[in-house]
């Protein structure tokens, strides 16, 4: 299929807010004060694309969205995504369908510009066809209660095939792609992106700094990057690099901090794809974590909210790459030890029900990597 550069999104600005790592207050609660200054950052420079989920940090999310953005900007001057979730918690029919009610009045609007079927993976498909949540999802667009649909993906090319076909009608995706994750077997990133040019469907990008990890990679990739530009950010090399492909509708930045809204912005307010010459500075990096081992958690979290357990595996996860991606073994048992003695749970209490494995998206074998990091760090 000929894809047309004037496509939905075509004149979107490249960068989006993912509200799903916002920053927190030490009793748990959001910080609201920095969220609005983070906010304040991005609407400042004439970005515009906002995207929570019903699911991100029980709800909270979307309802900082609300105070941060929708309280405080004309609606038209910003789009807000949300997503229905069929499959974490094991909703019934009705109650995935009563999220559609929570997350508008969680965000304080009236109509979504776009509504996603969230993280669509191979275990989790059938709920999403047993509701009949295709034909409930385009329905709402008919009756203007959303302005686009689509589905984020988690999933091989086969499948994701297999969808654009069945739903030719959807308006767009959510891919995750970034530059570490292009040929990795367990994402299939280009051969999603290729499904997704062939259909002519546009997508946003998730997870282009893979859970933060390329904003401060090995050292190996460090070096490769500053010889090119030591002025720039990692970050900047990794977001640039989803920015620039065909297609892309947005690229989705989870951001924690003022800092790291600030940095974006520097060089996404005037988007400048990557350069051939910047292209194969990618090339190189991408040799390099072909070679590393390391757990490619892209923290996520949704492996934590059912693990009767409580453990925190994320943080678990970032302690070991820390010797594994970095080799400070000190280091990682420091973090690991602190994380543990804060959650009163170490890896080792893991029961191995796979609840966890069942519920992440990049697939992980966690129950080994758990007993990896017990015999490693504890």
């Amino acid at each position: 299929m000929a894809y047309s550069d004037d496509y939905l999104g075509h004149d979107t600005p490249k960068l989006g807010f993912g509200m799903m790592r916002l920053p927190k207050l030490e009793d748990g609660s959001m910080d609201m004060p920095q969220i609005c200054d983070m906010v304040d950052c991005f609407m400042g420079a004439g970005l515009t694309y906002f995207d929570t989920a019903y699911v991100y940090d029980g709800g909270a999310s979307e309802i900082a969205t609300r105070k941060a953005l929708v309280e405080r900007y004309p609606r038209d001057a910003f789009t807000v995504t949300t997503k229905a979730n069929a499959w974490l918690g094991s909703p019934t029919e009705e109650q995935v369908k009563d999220q559609l009610k929570i997350s508008m009045e969680r965000l304080g609007v009236d109509y979504l510009d776009y509504y996603l079927l969230h993280a669509v993976q191979d275990n989790n498909q059938h709920m999403y066809d047993n509701y009949k949540l295709w034909d409930w999802i385009r329905g709402l667009k008919e009756q203007g209660v959303i302005k686009r649909w689509g589905f984020s993906f988690h999933a091989g090319p086969e499948r994701l095939e297999r969808l654009l076909t069945a739903y030719p009608d959807i308006d767009f995706i959510q891919l995750q792609i970034n530059y570490a994750d292009m040929e990795e077997a367990s994402v299939q990133a280009r051969a999603n992106y290729e499904v997704a040019r062939e259909h002519g469907v546009p997508f946003t990008v998730m997870e282009p700094v893979k859970g933060g990890m390329l904003a401060n990679p090995p050292r190996a990739v460090r070096e490769i990057l500053d010889a090119a530009n030591p002025d720039v950010s990692y970050a900047s090399w990794a977001i640039r690099y989803a920015a620039s492909m065909k297609g892309v509708l947005t690229v989705l930045s989870g951001m924690s901090t003022l800092a790291q809204v600030e940095d974006n912005v520097s060089y996404m307010r005037d988007f400048k794809p990557l350069t051939a010459e910047e292209h194969a500075v990618i090339a190189r990096a991408q040799k390099v974590f072909e070679s590393v081992h390391q757990y490619k958690c892209t923290e996520c979290h949704y492996c934590v909210e059912g693990c009767p357990m409580g453990i925190p595996i994320p943080d678990f996860f970032k302690a070991m790459n820390r010797k594994l991606v970095f080799e400070n073994e000190a280091d990682a048992k420091r973090r690991y030890t602190a994380t543990a003695e804060k959650a009163g749970v170490n890896a080792s209490d893991c029961i191995q029900c796979g609840q966890c494995e069942g519920a992440c998206p990049q697939r992980l074998p966690i129950i080994s990597y758990l007993q990896e990091i017990a015999e490693t760090l504890e």
